[in-house]
C-alpha cells in the first residue's frame, strides 16, 4: 500500500481511505490497514508540494489523516475487546487447560513398548490402543486452538504495544497537513469572486441583530452593489443526499432541547478536536467571522435564498464574496487533539468521549429554516 499511493490520482485517496476503513477484517488486520492508511497519507503529504491544485491536494490528506485516525482508534478498540475476551476465556479454562496438558504430557512422555501394553492382556492393549486413537485427534484438535489463541493473544498485544509510534505519526502528520492547509488557502488567488465586502456595512448588520435568526434574515434581504452572476449547479438536485460538512456524530437534532431547555432550528453535531469542515456544495460565502454567541461562524448561499450556516468553529477560511467549490475547506474545530495514552486508554470504550467539540448546522431557505435533515443524510433512523 505505502507504493501504491504514489500512483493514485489525488481524487482516488480518499476513495481508498474510505474502502479500508469499511473493510471487514479481524481486529488485527484492522489496525494494521489502519496504520497503512496512515502511512499512505504521510506519503501523499510529501507529494502536495507538486500539486496543480494543493488546496484541493492538502485537503484529501487531512481527510486521508483523520480516516486513518479514526480507523486505527476502532481497530485498536476491537482489539483491546478481543485480548479481554480471550484473557476471561482462558482464564475460566485454566482447569480445563490443566487436563489437557496433562493428558498431552502422559501420552507424550512413555516409551513406546510401555504404552502399548496393558495389564489385561493383548485383547485390553487393542481397546485401549482404539481409545486412544479416538481421543487422541480431540486432545491434538483442543490443543491447536489453545495455541491459536494464545499466539491472538499475543499479537494483539504487540499491536497495542506498538500504537504509541504510529497514533504520535499520525498525529504529528495531520497537525502538519492543518498547517500546510492554512497556509495554501491564505496563498490561494485562483477562486472567483462575485463582490467585495462593505465591512461598515457588515459591521452595521451585526449592531442592529441580537439573534442568529435575525442576522439571517438581514443577509437575504443585503443588497450587495456590484454583485457578479456566477452559475452554480442547482442546490435542489442535492436535497437529502448531502454528506455533513464534517465527520461527525449528531448530538441535538433540530426543535431538541438542550440542557438549558433552549431549543434551536438546526442540527447539533460532535466532532473530534481540530476537524476539518468543508463546503457540502459549491457556494458564495456571504459571511465569515465571529457572531453573537456561536464563535467562529461561516454563511454559505448555494443559491440565492438558500443559506447554510455552520456555527462554532475555531478557524474559518476564505472572505465574503468568494466562490467556493464543493469540498473546498470553510474551517477548522477547535479543541486540542488528545494525548497518546488518553487514546489507548479509550481504545476499549467506544463511547464516543474523544468527540469533543460541537458544530451547529442551520440551513434556511428565504427567511425560514427547515430541518437540515431535510437537505443532509444524517442516518437519522440508525
Amino acid at each position: 500500500m505505502r507504493f501504491a499511493a504514489l500512483l493514485l490520482p489525488w481524487g482516488l485517496v480518499a476513495g481508498l481511505v474510505a474502502g479500508l476503513a469499511r473493510a471487514e477484517t479481524d481486529p488485527a488486520d484492522a489496525a494494521r490497514a489502519a496504520a497503512d492508511q496512515l502511512e499512505a497519507a504521510t506519503v501523499a503529504l510529501a507529494q502536495t508540494d507538486s500539486a496543480r491544485d494543493r488546496v484541493k491536494a492538502l485537503t484529501e490528506v487531512v481527510h486521508a489523516y483523520e480516516a486513518g485516525l479514526t480507523a486505527l482508534r476502532a481497530g485498536l478498540r476491537r482489539a483491546a475487546i478481543r485480548q479481554a475476551q480471550l484473557d476471561r476465556q482462558l482464564k475460566a479454562q485454566e482447569g480445563e487447560i490443566a487436563r489437557l496438558l496433562g493428558a498431552l504430557q502422559s501420552i507424550g512422555s512413555g516409551p513406546p513398548p510401555v504404552m502399548l501394553l496393558h495389564p489385561h492382556g493383548p485383547e485390553g492393549t487393542a481397546r485401549a490402543g482404539m481409545i486412544l486413537a479416538d481421543v487422541t485427534p480431540g486432545l491434538e484438535s483442543e490443543a491447536a486452538r489453545l495455541r491459536r489463541d494464545l499466539e491472538e493473544v499475543v499479537i494483539l498485544r504487540d499491536l497495542q504495544e506498538g500504537a504509541a509510534e504510529t497514533l504520535q505519526n499520525g498525529l504529528a502528520g495531520v497537525q502538519a497537513a492543518r498547517t500546510e492547509l492554512s497556509k495554501a488557502i491564505a496563498d490561494r488567488t485562483d477562486l472567483p469572486k462575485r463582490y467585495d465586502e462593505d465591512p461598515v456595512q457588515t459591521a452595521l448588520l451585526i449592531a442592529s441583530t441580537e439573534t442568529l435568526e435575525g442576522f439571517a434574515s438581514a443577509l437575504v434581504d443585503l443588497q450587495v452593489e456590484g454583485m457578479d452572476e456566477i452559475d452554480l449547479p442547482d442546490a435542489t438536485a442535492f436535497k437529502g443526499v448531502l454528506p455533513l460538512p464534517v465527520d461527525s456524530t449528531v448530538l441535538r437534532r433540530a426543535g431538541e432541547a438542550d440542557a438549558a431547555g433552549i431549543r434551536r432550528p438546526g442540527l447539533v453535531v460532535a466532532t473530534r478536536p481540530n476537524a476539518l469542515v468543508v463546503a457540502p456544495l459549491a457556494a458564495t460565502i456571504r459571511y465569515r467571522g465571529p457572531l453573537l454567541d456561536y464563535g467562529n461562524v461561516m454563511i454559505l448561499e448555494p443559491q440565492p435564498g438558500l443559506l447554510f450556516v455552520l456555527a462554532g468553529m475555531e478557524k474559518v477560511f476564505g472572505a465574503p464574496g468568494q466562490v467556493l467549490p464543493e469540498g473546498s475547506p470553510v474551517g477548522l474545530m477547535g479543541g486540542n487533539d488528545p494525548e497518546i495514552g488518553a487514546i489507548l486508554s479509550q481504545s476499549s470504550d467506544g463511547t464516543g468521549h474523544d468527540r469533543t467539540e460541537t458544530l451547529y448546522i442551520e440551513v434556511r431557505e428565504g427567511k425560514s429554516p427547515v430541518d437540515p435533515e431535510t437537505w443532509f443524510r444524517t442516518n437519522k433512523d440508525g
